[in-house]
């Protein structure tokens, strides 16, 4: 789910002008992902707050 959702939301959404480019892309994305995405499944919270919260 993860891959579909990333080619999805990043690689077919933009063109990338260099490896490195891509790279520092797919950082932002994770980063966003991991600790800002807000998830109805996780009671409104992002992925990094959920598991805060459940410790």
């Amino acid at each position: 789910n993860f891959f579909g959702l990333l080619k999805t939301e990043l690689l077919y959404l933009q063109e990338f002008h260099s490896v490195e480019h891509f790279i520092e892309e797919l950082h932002e994305y994770i980063e966003w992902y991991n600790n800002k995405r807000i998830k109805l499944k996780l009671n409104g919270l992002s992925p990094v707050d959920f598991r805060q919260e459940a410790a």
